[in-house]
């Protein structure tokens, strides 16, 4: 669950292949856990690539990868993380069902990315929870998995011990989501900076369904950099709309439309990862670190953090500090 604390030295992450291998979301997993960082102080993890069948494995791009192991690295495993599932229509073996069923009951934290959740689905183990995929496949993963309650304007969905994404690039976004869980957001956001990618991104996927985004606005870009650096301030829309020289309805159409999310939204959330961030690095007290992030108050950061993070400023900086 967020906020726990109960992990390994080395965390276990085992990519599962099927009869063939989503390339881009294999190399997704393969980025985030895949490669060695301790030299930069960041955590190194024993990640394995698996399948029914070790050995070569057609990709969906035209080329082969080798699969090392087997489905008892599945088991094993402190994460299962699945990259994509091309043969959304086909039945799991038993063998490969019950690996992810063995691994779910043996406490693994479970990362399907974009038509991974049809592997999840396949074994059981989405059953009356909450899931999403690609939007071209919510369709057919209700058709074929009606017992899934199935979110689809999100980029990813956290279930506890079941993580779920939208189509392939969201996939970054859960498994960035994973390592904060897992290590914190200084962390997640070092990890970000090295792959060169937003920590975290608001909006859904509808942003993305059948139809093109609208040019960004002239200076979008410049005003959230601005409102990163003041934070502390009161910062309203009709303020950040007059930094980009427009009405502030103007202002929050336009920043919906391009980002999938409204500016209040997306100020609660960075002032989330600030407070987050002076929470594990600093000694400042609760007060202290709301004033800095601009919540004005403990007791209204204190609110948030119950309603976005399912905990208290406390216990973060106790798993986290």
């Amino acid at each position: 669950m967020p906020g726990s604390r109960n992990i390994p030295p080395t965390v276990r992450v085992a990519a599962v292949v099927g009869r063939r291998a989503a390339a881009f979301e294999l190399g997704i997993l393969a980025q985030v856990f895949g490669l060695d960082r301790s030299a930069e102080g960041l955590p190194a993890y024993d990640f394995a690539v698996c399948g029914e069948h070790p050995g070569p494995v057609p990709t969906t791009s035209g080329f082969d990868v080798h699969v090392p192991y087997g489905l008892d690295r599945v088991v094993a495993a402190d994460v299962v993380a699945i990259p994509a599932w091309p043969d959304e229509d086909a039945d799991l073996t038993p063998a490969l069902a019950e690996a992810l069923r063995a691994a779910h009951r043996n406490g693994a934290t479970l990362l399907a990315i974009c038509t991974g959740a049809f592997a999840l689905a396949g074994a059981g183990l989405l059953s009356g929870r909450r899931a999403t995929t690609h939007w071209q496949a919510t369709a057919l993963l209700r058709q074929r998995h009606p017992d899934v309650v199935i979110a689809e304007d999100v980029l990813y969905v956290d279930e506890g011990d079941i993580i779920t994404s939208a189509g392939a690039a969201a996939g970054i976004d859960a498994s960035l989501h994973l390592v904060r869980r897992l290590h914190g957001t200084e962390t997640a956001n070092a990890v970000a900076r090295r792959m060169v990618v937003p920590a975290h991104r608001e909006g859904g996927q509808a942003q993305y369904v059948e139809r093109p985004l609208p040019p960004q606005p002239a200076g979008l870009a410049e005003v959230l950099d601005w409102a990163l650096l003041h934070l502390d301030q009161p910062l309203t829309v009709d303020r950040l709309a007059a930094r980009a020289s427009m009405s502030g309805r103007s202002f929050a159409r336009h920043f919906r439309a391009t980002t999938g999310t409204t500016p209040h939204r997306w100020l609660l959330e960075q002032r989330l990862q600030r407070a987050e961030l002076l929470l594990e690095s600093s000694d400042l007290t609760v007060d202290a670190v709301a004033a800095r992030a601009g919540f004005g108050s403990a007791d209204t950061l204190r609110h948030h953090f119950a309603g976005k993070r399912g905990t208290t400023p406390r216990a973060h900086r106790l798993a986290f500090g």
